[in-house]
């Protein structure tokens, strides 16, 4: 069964209705039927519900993430191992700090990142990236 990790971009771009939200609805809703697995790290899920929550308020980033678990979106709790996985990645590849961590859980799970952010250019070469835009 196909993995996926997710970045913050491509949640924030689905609650957004951004152009990227019909592809990203694809994926959950494909998770949801068990067809593949969704996985997102706690750091990228709280990246998600701060930004929802700066812009849009405290409710609307509840029921967010309540809609986040309805998708049967797996998160993935930082153990010291994994924050230094994700560490050595800012350290060599430049990736904002949160974006190292989906890029971390890709390399664990051998997932397949779905983003649109263009910063991951600089780990294509690590992990198989799913372009959403």
């Amino acid at each position: 069964m196909a993995r996926f990790a997710l970045d913050s971009w491509s949640l924030v771009s689905f609650f957004r209705h951004e152009p990227a939200a019909p592809r990203v609805r694809e994926f959950l809703e494909a998770a949801r039927r068990g067809e593949h697995e969704l996985y997102i790290t706690v750091v990228n899920l709280g990246e998600v519900s701060y930004t929802i929550e700066s812009r849009q308020g405290l409710e609307v980033a509840k029921d967010a993430l309540l809609l986040v678990d309805s998708y049967a979106v797996r998160t993935f709790d930082i153990d010291r191992l994994f924050a230094l996985e994700a560490a050595k990645l800012k350290a060599t590849r430049g990736l904002g700090y949160a974006d190292c961590f989906a890029a971390a859980l890709a390399q664990r799970l051998e997932a397949t990142v779905l983003t649109g952010d263009r910063d991951f250019q600089r780990v294509e070469d690590l992990v198989p990236i799913e372009w959403l835009i």
